[in-house]
């Protein structure tokens, strides 16, 4: 090799050595981690059995919802899973983050290519040839080219958009459990409300008896027509109200048909009756429950990746190097295409280094920076709501108990005024409206009881999403003395 050949070479390799000498002295200023916030021992709504850990979304959940004990709500959980649009939405949402993650990551790999390429021209005086002379050009070969990351720029890139799907992954499995846990509360609130229908149901034919039998003694004379005017207006209230409950189960039915992903008009739900022991919450909980949240894990992961980005705006500062490479044949007759003689190479090495760009990388660094703050606030409010959302539906299932067991005496009170009322009005004790006073209170003793009966499945699962899912086979559908008595 000659003298002139090395001196190009060396120039040639200038830039590579001058960014491998900026390599060795950058150094891009690292963000600190953001502490979550100050987890309690204890919840005071749990007596010191519970305490909350790092994310774990890894975690298995199980079909919690099993431990209702339902087969109908088995199969329409499973329906949900296969058909729920919120579900193929975020699934399609997975889908595409990932391929950003591969798409990521070819950049840090060499890219080859292959082409061929034909031209005809005319030439030029003092090009060579006769002037106006038509020639044509053949080539075809390869080239490759490679960004070597030597600031570790494409690496924070692909680490970023790897923590963005598994923040998708994560909001798939929240999506999953919110949508598993709606499909439970309205079918919980629509049985609910066939136990509520049923109830009114009853005692409107029981007021259409007494209707008919004020109706015969106020022919007879036996009576006012206050009397029977009053009865009346209880039979057309108490049918007024079971209508309105028609109305609501209507909408809960369609509500829980667009939950699977299925036409409202070709949907049903056949009334059964509404019975089994509440699932008690087992004593002793693993503390690593709420750790399994999706939406905290998801959160945690989109501060990551902001995280990584900004290192990416920071080494922005620092210059690009690629390196590239050429080789094929190029030749003016289709025959001496493929000769020796024919052939053509080329190699060479880049560096790029903006210095002057108005401002656009300290602005790139600031956007970044403000991602990160706003990530960072993001996963520290949903650290928050995680805590809230648990201590909620813990007071509310200690409350809803409490109320429970309150109401079920009033039951047996209103049960018991309405029996004595009734023998007293049958011996002329009492006026009529006393009558329907008492029957009015019992029939509203009674549908609130079914409604505290129903806000404590609906707390129960509430508590289930708090946590991120069920507690595996700690969880025994339990009957206690805590629990409820059947309404009659």
């Amino acid at each position: 090799m000659n003298t002139s050949s090395i001196s190009w070479t060396r120039f040639a390799l200038a830039p590579l050595l001058a960014a491998l000498v900026l390599a060795g002295c950058a150094n891009v200023p690292t963000v600190e981690p953001v502490a979550a916030p100050v987890a309690p021992s204890a919840y005071k709504e749990a007596d010191g059995r519970w305490a909350a850990l790092t994310p774990a979304e890894a975690q298995a959940r199980g079909e919690w919802w099993k431990v209702f004990a339902d087969p109908l709500l088995d199969d329409l959980v499973a329906r949900a899973d296969r058909n729920n649009t919120s579900i193929q939405l975020a699934a399609a949402r997975l889908a595409q983050a990932r391929a950003l993650v591969r798409s990521t990551n070819a950049d840090s790999l060499p890219q080859i290519g292959i082409g061929a390429g034909a031209g005809r021209q005319t030439l030029q005086p003092g090009t060579g040839g006769l002037p106006g002379q038509a020639l044509s050009s053949l080539t075809t070969g390869a080239s490759a080219s490679w960004e070597p990351d030597i600031f570790g720029k494409l690496a924070k890139a692909t680490q970023a958009a790897s923590l963005d799907a598994q923040s998708r992954e994560a909001l798939v499995q929240s999506t999953r459990l919110l949508v598993q846990s709606d499909v439970a509360q309205t079918y919980f609130g629509l049985r609910a409300l066939d136990a509520e229908r049923a109830l009114v149901r009853q005692t409107v034919e029981a007021y259409r008896d007494t209707l008919r039998l004020t109706e015969r003694r106020y022919r007879a004379g036996d009576v006012a027509e206050l009397d029977w005017a009053r009865v009346q207006t209880e039979v057309s209230s108490t049918e007024s109200q079971a209508l309105a409950l028609d109305r609501r189960r209507a909408e809960l039915e369609h509500a829980l048909a667009l939950l699977l992903g299925e036409v409202p008009s070709g949907f049903a739900v056949a009334d059964a009756e509404w019975g089994g022991p509440l699932p008690l919450v087992p004593p002793g909980l693993p503390s690593t429950l709420l750790a399994r949240r999706p939406d905290v894990s998801a959160a945690q992961s989109s501060m990551l990746a902001a995280q990584a980005r900004l290192g990416v705006a920071q080494l922005a500062w620092f210059p690009d190097v690629s390196l590239t490479a050429s080789g094929g044949f190029a030749s003016t007759d289709l025959g001496d295409l493929f000769k020796w003689s024919a052939r053509s190479w080329g190699i060479g090495a880049l560096l790029s280094l903006p210095i002057f760009d108005g401002g656009r990388r300290e602005a790139g660094v600031q956007s970044a920076n403000a991602q990160w703050d706003a990530a960072a606030a993001g996963y520290r409010e949903q650290v928050l709501i995680a805590f809230k959302d648990v201590e909620d539906q813990l007071s509310a299932l200690r409350l809803l108990a409490d109320q429970a067991g309150a109401q079920a005496q009033a039951v047996d009170s209103a049960t018991r005024a309405t029996v004595l009322s009734s023998s007293r009005y049958r011996n002329g004790y009492v006026s009529q409206l006393e009558l329907l006073d008492a029957r009015r209170s019992e029939l509203a003793n009674r549908r609130l009881a079914l409604q505290v009966r129903s806000a404590q499945y609906q707390s129960t699962v509430g508590l289930i999403r708090a946590l991120g899912g069920g507690w595996g086979s700690e969880v025994r559908a339990l009957a206690s003395a805590e629990t409820p008595r059947a309404v009659r």
